[in-house]
């Protein structure tokens, strides 16, 4: 009996040694306020690609505003890049509000009037699109 239950115990902690991690990922809806939509204009002051959301921050008028955007690696296939944005950019972004902080949206489009680029959420993914292409 007692080999038995050591050979059961060795075996449930293989299985569990080799075992896929799961990641835990944040619901949208449960941070943002997916029923309503604020859109605002304003200068990038900074951009950071980083893991596990990249996020821009826009001065709008005197307010700063923390824009959330979906995760780097689809940004990434999807063709965006560390210096996709800069410092003074003109932005328009259209987004749905943080359930919890002010002046902090999850982007649903993202227009730069500049050169044409616009960035949008289509469903569950990324679209990067640039005027003329």
């Amino acid at each position: 009996m007692r080999a038995k239950l050591q050979a059961t115990a060795i075996l449930i902690a293989c299985i569990a040694s080799h075992a896929t991690p799961v990641r835990a990922h944040h619901s949208i809806a449960g941070a943002y306020d997916t029923r309503r939509e604020v859109t605002i204009e304003g200068v990038v002051t900074e951009f950071h690609f980083v893991n596990p959301h990249p996020t821009l921050s826009v001065r709008a008028g005197s307010n700063v505003w923390l824009l959330e955007m979906d995760n780097r690696s689809e940004l990434s296939r999807a063709g965006m890049a560390e210096d996709s944005f800069l410092v003074g950019d003109r932005v328009v972004v259209a987004g749905n509000p943080s359930r919890s902080e002010a002046q902090r949206l999850y982007i649903r489009r993202l227009d730069r009037p500049s050169d044409g680029f616009v960035y949008e959420q289509v469903g569950t993914r990324p679209r990067i699109t640039r005027a003329g292409r």
